[in-house]
């Protein structure tokens, strides 16, 4: 009884292998936690999370194909009771509200992952909280309760689930031939798509729409 309340699965998805090795090896030295798979996308890890149901999800927040944001969305939508934490390197008032907003409860800097990873990781599995410190900080002074003029402009105010991960996909440079083939859609689907996003954020090309991804945490230049 007690070894099976230890078990934890664990899913890591970061894009860089030296980070998930740094991360699998600090994970491995807690009894009874287990990686029960690795991501390399967002996409991927929305896919493996599906199929293997972990506990915790160790995501990346820049991550290819899909955002952590977006990954984290999906994710929670398909397993409400897995927990995410989210490593990043960026530590910003907008970003940490969209984090929560998307529904993680764990907020990590990659530079304290060494030193706070397993105290993290171990918050989440007890249905608590965990944010780097700066982020603690915020929330205890109330700097994130929702604004009007602070979540102006958050691409969740406008774009539904499906746009956002077509303006990460055109903002990395795709086509709309590949846009189809991720999100096995029609190329027409693709393109229509593609014109409803430019008129609802008022874009006129494909620099605007790469500036607005940018500009908005979708991807990173």
């Amino acid at each position: 009884m007690g070894a099976e309340m230890d078990a934890l699965r664990i899913l890591l998805a970061d894009d860089h292998e030296v980070v998930r090795r740094g991360l699998r090896e600090l994970v491995e030295t807690q009894a009874g936690w287990q990686i029960v798979g690795e991501a390399t996308t967002g996409r991927e890890a929305v896919e493996k999370a599906r199929l293997l149901e972990p506990d915790v999800v160790v995501l990346d927040l820049r991550m290819p194909e899909l955002n952590g944001l977006e990954a984290t969305r999906q994710i929670l939508q398909l397993l409400p009771r897995t927990e995410i934490l989210i490593l990043t390197v960026d530590e910003s008032e907008q970003l940490t509200r969209s984090v929560l907003e998307a529904g993680a409860h764990g907020y990590l800097l990659k530079s304290d992952a060494g030193r706070d990873l397993i105290t993290a990781i171990n918050s989440l599995r007890q249905r608590r909280p965990f944010f780097t410190a700066g982020v603690a900080r915020m929330v205890l002074r109330g700097s994130l309760e929702p604004s009007g003029d602070s979540i102006k402009g958050v691409p969740g105010d406008l774009l539904s689930s499906r746009e956002r991960e077509i303006v990460q996909l055109l903002g990395e440079g795709k086509s709309n031939k590949s846009v189809a083939a991720a999100l096995n859609i029609s190329v027409k689907t693709a393109e229509t798509h593609r014109a409803n996003i430019m008129r609802k954020l008022n874009l006129h090309n494909t620099s605007d729409l790469v500036h607005y991804a940018v500009r908005n945490g979708i991807i990173v230049p």
